[in-house]
């Protein structure tokens, strides 16, 4: 009679896979530079983002806000003494109507038996 003796072999495990990124490299994985990318992207763009965001949202700078509010103040004023000079040239051509008949009746001269 043979005798078997069964032994109970451990299944085989898988090999474990080795790091696809790091195969034949010595720099740092790919990740590093997009994250470096996207920073400097940031960095450049932020400003674009930044006035676009203003712009979209309708907020003004108040230093801009206050020039405006003057140039709009200095104009209104300008446009009131525009006014007033129209009207100072108007009493000035009626003087100096006033004064031109004045010297036309100055000028004539009076017969004798007229006035005092």
């Amino acid at each position: 009679m043979t005798q078997v003796v069964v032994t109970q072999v451990p299944a085989p495990q898988p090999p474990i896979p080795p790091d696809l990124v790091m195969i034949g490299r010595s720099g740092p994985p790919d990740e590093v530079y997009i994250l470096i990318a996207l920073a400097i992207a940031a960095v450049l763009l932020w400003p674009l983002i930044r006035a676009l965001a203003r712009r979209i949202e309708g907020r003004v700078d108040q230093g801009l806000q206050r020039q405006v509010e003057e140039l709009e103040q200095r104009v209104t004023e300008l446009s009131q003494r525009e006014v007033r000079m129209s009207e100072l040239e108007e009493r000035l051509d009626f003087a100096e109507r006033l004064l031109a008949q004045r010297s036309d009746v100055a000028q004539v001269p009076r017969r004798a038996g007229d006035g005092p």
